[in-house]
């Protein structure tokens, strides 16, 4: 079998197809890889959901094809499983947040008051294994873009004010969607008059969304429907017909009238899976996450032929301490 990166990617795809068959691996992509990736996935979803299914599925290798949070969420939930990656790629957002920067706001949070024990952390599934063992170890949870408000409207009856980490504008489009008050660290209001305060970490691609793109396609169509994902500005999000998480959009894209147009305001690769014709991304460039993109088809033959030779590259390994406190805060989240 070739190894050279001079293959074409037929041959590429026969490749990768003949060591799925041979070995006890399974091949798992998020929605925004690359289609010729994506395509040569056993399992796709969001973050979560490709955590929750891994864990049932009975493969030694789980193959991840994402960023590397992702693949953490996965050796968290299932450590027992093998979870290698073909680019432990970094998310922007995830990156902004460390375990440090975490103890920083914590003590933000003091310098106006409110006392450590008075504290509930909730950490958007954007973040490393180390920040959500830190949330663990405080008594919080981990969230995703779907079910924030239900994890936030279960940490409000601890009467705690939430410190929420690492994206601002899900924390700030949750408090708006609920009617609470949000502050984001170091924006000068009093974090102590907040419900959520928020950490000031964002997504780079759905920071390319406008509300000046949104009154474009307005005008352009006028009976055009605007979906945008809750990690965009507050003020898109507010501007827009429907706000949900990738799968929620996926879903409610599906339920539309075939003619009906719509505008989505989400990362390229996704939205370029959606429908055949009528849709059209919210963005005067090509929103793509750079490194969803990182990966490639000769990337993912890389790693499958180097566990048939029994030297896998890029595996996930996370220190008993972090894996131990890191689950508690996602089982927090899926016990909800």
């Amino acid at each position: 079998m070739p190894s050279d990166i001079s293959m074409t990617p037929e041959a590429l795809k026969a490749a990768i197809l003949d060591y799925k068959a041979r070995l006890s691996v399974t091949v798992v992509a998020h929605f925004y890889q690359r289609d010729e990736v994506f395509e040569m996935a056993d399992i796709t979803g969001d973050s979560l959901e490709l955590a929750r299914r891994c864990q049932a599925d009975e493969s030694e290798f789980v193959l991840f094809c994402g960023v590397g949070f992702m693949g953490e969420s996965v050796k968290v939930l299932s450590p027992h499983k093998r979870v290698v990656m073909p680019k432990i790629a970094c998310c922007s957002m995830a990156r902004m947040i460390s375990s440090e920067y975490f103890d920083s706001s914590v003590a933000y949070c003091e310098s106006y008051g409110i006392k450590s024990d008075d504290i509930m952390p909730i950490t958007y599934i954007n973040s490393s294994a180390a920040v959500k063992a830190k949330v663990g170890q405080m008594g919080g949870m981990v969230c995703t873009s779907s079910n924030a408000k239900t994890i936030i409207t279960r940490a409000l009856q601890s009467g705690k004010k939430i410190l929420f980490v690492p994206d601002k504008c899900l924390g700030q489009n949750i408090a708006r969607d609920m009617g609470l008050v949000a502050s984001v660290i170091g924006d000068g209001t009093d974090a102590a008059k907040a419900h959520i305060i928020c950490y000031d970490g964002f997504c780079s691609v759905h920071q390319l969304f406008e509300t000046s793109d949104i009154d474009f396609y307005r005008a352009k169509y006028p009976d055009i429907k605007v979906f945008t994902h809750p990690e965009c500005k507050p003020e898109v999000c507010e501007a827009s017909d429907f706000v949900g998480s990738t799968s929620q959009i996926i879903a409610a894209i599906k339920a539309l009238d075939p003619e009906q147009k719509v505008v989505v305001g989400t990362e390229y690769n996704l939205v370029n899976r959606l429908r055949d014709k009528n849709t059209y991304v919210l963005s005067s460039t090509k929103p793509e996450c750079p490194t969803m993109n990182e990966t490639t088809l000769y990337d993912l033959y890389v790693t499958l032929k180097a566990i048939d030779e029994g030297n896998p590259i890029n595996e996930i390994f996370l220190e008993d301490e972090v894996s131990h406190y890191a689950k508690i805060a996602l089982e927090r989240m899926l016990a909800l």
